[in-house]
């Protein structure tokens, strides 16, 4: 409890060194004062400085200097305080710095054996997101120009942002339409022109129904699958019992399905390519077609 209680009064800046410290040794073995300097930009004092101070206050038993390696090992004892130990987490963090990590040591090796591949641009312009994000922040009316493939020609919509998504592939806004009378989500590239913004709204996130309501999505292996492939797949994406419940929100269902490549509509004749299935369907079909 003592370690806890210290860890949350770490400043935020030195709880994203002390990550780091734990995650280049923790990954890859070896740390140095070097992956630092590099990732933050501080001095060779400093780093040691963060290096000691991790080991005096939080964990003197995670770290052992090593003369022949020149540098910080983990011990048999290790134990993260500050970052995830999964390797999900890693992975996630090679992904995030893909430009940085060839710059910095340690994770410039890993890098060099990785390769991430990078979703397009869609040409979200810096004009566009400014005003839609005072909008959510504010909460505040906009009056913009928009397209769709339903509606493929400019219209006017004045709408009321509450939130920016981010499916995977692309960014949108959920929002109030005046035209609508809904709430619905925009895709950020589809906006035309600078949306102007107007007043303050009495249609805020907290009358956006289908966003505040919890939903749980349960995916199960394709039954179509022999027994010993479900269990394949059960260990691919974490399952437990044979299942992996997923909470959400009522307005996100479709595009958690979109996600993990499921398509209610369809079901593929090839049980091994569809792989997953959605376990409650039926609870669900109000939010996917509503």
């Amino acid at each position: 409890m003592k370690r806890t209680q210290s860890i949350s009064h770490v400043r935020w800046d030195l709880a994203l060194r002390y990550r780091l410290i734990e995650t280049i040794a923790w990954w890859e073995g070896r740390l140095t004062t070097g992956h630092l300097i590099q990732s933050f930009g501080i001095s060779r004092q400093q780093a040691s400085k963060d290096i000691n101070t991790y080991l005096a206050e939080h964990a003197p038993k995670n770290l052992t200097y090593d003369r022949q390696l020149k540098g910080y090992k983990p011990t048999r004892q290790f134990q993260p305080l500050f970052m995830d130990g999964s390797a999900g987490a890693y992975l996630h963090l090679l992904a995030q710095n893909r430009d940085r990590a060839p710059h910095i040591e340690g994770l410039a090796l890993a890098y060099a054996h990785t390769e991430v591949l990078e979703v397009p641009d869609r040409s979200i312009r810096p004009d566009v997101l400014r005003p839609i994000l005072r909008a959510c922040r504010e909460g505040l009316r906009l009056e913009t120009e928009y397209v769709s493939l339903a509606n493929p020609t400019v219209e006017i919509r004045v709408m009321a942002p509450h939130t920016l998504i981010y499916t995977g592939m692309r960014w949108h806004v959920r929002a109030y339409c005046e035209k609508n009378r809904g709430y619905r989500d925009f895709v950020l590239s589809r906006f035309r022109g600078e949306p102007d913004l107007i007043d303050e709204s009495g249609h805020t996130r907290e009358g956006d129904e289908a966003w505040n309501a919890p939903v749980q999505v349960i995916l199960e292996p394709d039954a179509r699958l022999s027994r010993e492939q479900q269990a394949i797949i059960e260990t691919d994406f974490g399952m437990r019992d044979g299942q992996l419940l997923i909470d959400t929100r009522g307005a996100l269902v479709r595009y958690v399905l979109q996600r993990y490549g499921i398509d209610p509509n369809t079901v593929q004749a090839n049980a091994m390519a569809q792989q997953l299935q959605v376990g409650n369907l039926p609870a669900l079909k109000g939010w996917l077609y509503a």
